[in-house]
């Protein structure tokens, strides 16, 4: 199971988890992505780190209404999901569009790391191997 993320202090004295540096969200990028030879092999490395990493179940808002997320998944399309609950109905939300709860669950760097890689795929521009 991953760490509790590290916590920093606001401005008006709550904590937060705090952000991952850029390199380490690098270095995350560069684990999940190791062995893929395409986009879609990148995608579904993400997906595995996501499910060993993230803790999941785990409950947040989404437009007003507290959902729990049980489940991280991949689209036909190859879009990664959260497999969100309330009752019995169920739906996917494209994990970065999902709003996180404070404080996040374990694993959230993976959902950041994510996220920065996404921003590299749109522009094209990856950091260097090292």
């Amino acid at each position: 199971m991953a760490p509790r993320p590290k916590r920093e202090q606001t401005k008006k004295g709550k904590t937060r988890a705090a952000r991952q540096s850029p390199t380490e969200l690098d270095r995350l990028v560069a684990e999940a992505t190791v062995d893929a030879n395409c986009e879609s092999e990148q995608i579904v490395g993400f997906l595995t780190a996501l499910q060993d990493n993230l803790a999941v179940p785990f409950t947040t808002e989404l437009l007003g209404v507290t959902v729990t997320v049980v489940k991280v998944d991949l689209t036909e399309d190859d879009r990664i999901v959260a497999l969100c609950r309330r009752g019995k109905v169920l739906q996917r939300i494209a994990i970065l569009d999902l709003p996180l709860p404070e404080p996040p669950p374990n694993g959230v760097e993976w959902i950041h790391a994510f996220t920065l890689f996404s921003s590299y795929a749109e522009t094209g521009r990856y950091p260097e191997r090292r």
